[in-house]
């Protein structure tokens, strides 16, 4: 990567490029949150360059991709014919518009979580639902790098998400991690009602490329654990969020 390309990773993260198995099963949980019986309205918050916004044409009535980098906007327009420019803070868009909003690994990035969370509750219909996947603390790795002696690391970071906030938030400033109650607290008096919320796994397809039999069977191994308490050290939250 060029230094603006680091910089733009430390601050808006890196988004989904390729369409592999890991991104398969996040779609499924998506289209799991979705009515059966018609396509909702559907609005990617925080789309990137479109990956998911291009699968999700297809099940949708109609899909808007949202985000707050232009150039990224503009990849997502040549695979969805609805892209708005804007902050996951000020969404554009009217009360109750939409069934679905989905937010992919892009809360952490945005200035103001507890109004990011607000809006898209302000932009859901009643009975429609937030799909969120945002970076679970109990993972051992920060994957979105970290700051030293003033110089941005691009990487997965070993345990600096265990670390108190005070030393976790000087290496990590760019990007917030979240607890169970973390979250829990930016839903606080919001008219919803939880329908899932669990901790998942990534899909180390990078692994599986690399040593196709040893990244099959760590990834199977780790989806195992998602059943049971040891989930709490997953990468990511994966909660479904009514509107009441």
């Amino acid at each position: 990567m060029e230094n603006n390309e680091y910089s733009k990773a430390a601050v808006r993260g890196e988004p989904s490029y390729v369409w592999r198995a890991g991104q398969v099963r996040r779609l499924e949980m998506i289209q799991s949150a979705m009515p059966s019986d018609h396509k909702p309205a559907v609005l990617v918050n925080g789309c990137g360059v479109g990956t998911y916004l291009q699968r999700l044409v297809e099940f949708s009535n109609p899909v808007v991709g949202l985000d707050i980098d232009f150039e990224r906007t503009q990849d997502s327009l040549k695979k969805a014919p609805y892209v708005v420019n804007a902050a996951g803070e000020y969404l554009p868009f009217a009360n109750e518009q939409y069934e679905i909003i989905l937010s992919n690994e892009v809360l952490e990035h945005v200035q103001n979580d507890q109004l990011a969370i607000q809006e898209m509750v302000r932009c859901l219909k009643p009975g429609g639902r937030i799909v969120l996947f945002c970076p679970n603390r109990g993972y051992p790795f920060e994957t979105h790098g970290l700051f030293w002696k003033g110089k941005y690391h691009f990487g997965n970071k070993l345990f600096v998400n265990y670390l108190p906030n005070v030393w976790r938030n000087r290496l990590a400033p760019h990007v917030k991690v979240y607890t169970r109650r973390d979250l829990e607290n930016l839903f606080a008096g919001l008219p919803v009602k939880y329908i899932q919320r669990t901790v998942i796994f990534g899909g180390y397809d990078n692994i599986i490329a690399r040593s196709p039999s040893l990244g099959k069977l760590i990834r199977g191994f780790l989806y195992a654990i998602e059943k049971t308490f040891l989930r709490v050290f997953g990468l990511s939250h994966f909660w479904i969020v009514e509107k009441i």
